[in-house]
């Protein structure tokens, strides 16, 4: 007798006790966060972008940007040695300071070509300064020679170093309101590097341009009196 009075009331404490049970797991299921599934993807390089946009020809140029200062600078020198020890930073590959981009506005702006691309060529020019404007499109800044026949024009991308800007342009040439696309004419294609080299003073590097010299180099210095 005494056994059968045991199990019932250990029964009843069995039933009362599962539905408790039952209940702290619903509780705690509905407590619980749900998991969401993480999506991670690599970072997007800078230096990406502009490849993305460049032709192979001129990834090719700016990626022997170093061995064209060499050689532009070694056809200089043979003869011309005062002429680019007077240019100071300008004409020194590694004279590049951070914080590369330019002010958008009006700029002075001079050519210096070296090295030479053919035999009959010269070693060292130097040409009158012209007017070029930095304007912002977009998210991007562009550089547009105001005069003259032919006439660069081009935008400036992020890159991987932090001292410099990407150029991929194109020319306008003689009476042409604006120059092609670029990658639309790989004869009028350009690409290079902008980069600081003092305080208000940039330089543009054209690494083997379609032209007699080995190396271009715009120097870039903002105009006084800004146009309003």
């Amino acid at each position: 007798m005494t056994t059968n009075v045991t199990l019932t009331v250990v029964s009843r404490r069995f039933l009362t006790i599962v539905p408790i049970l039952a209940l702290a797991a619903c509780s705690t299921a509905e407590q619980r966060p749900r998991l969401r599934p993480v999506v991670t993807a690599e970072p997007q390089i800078r230096g990406d972008v502009w490849q993305g946009v460049a032709t192979e020809a001129d990834k090719q140029r700016i990626s022997r940007l170093g061995l064209a200062w060499q050689e532009a600078l070694q056809d200089a020198q043979r003869g011309f040695g005062r002429e680019v020890e007077a240019e100071g930073p300008l004409l020194r590959p590694r004279a590049a300071l951070p914080r590369p981009a330019p002010t958008p506005g009006s700029y002075n702006c001079r050519l210096v070509k070296l090295g030479k691309a053919t035999a009959k060529a010269v070693a060292f020019e130097r040409f009158k300064p012209f007017f070029c404007y930095v304007e912002v499109e977009g998210d991007l800044l562009t550089i547009v020679k105001q005069t003259g026949s032919q006439r660069p024009a081009g935008r400036l991308w992020e890159d991987d170093r932090p001292d410099r800007l990407v150029f991929l342009g194109s020319l306008a040439l003689g009476d042409e309101e604006q120059p092609v696309a670029y990658g639309e004419d790989p004869k009028r294609d350009m690409a290079g590097v902008l980069e600081r080299i003092a305080p208000f003073k940039w330089r543009l590097v054209i690494p083997w341009p379609q032209s007699s010299s080995k190396l271009d180099v715009f120097e870039l210095t903002p105009v006084a009196q800004q146009p309003q």
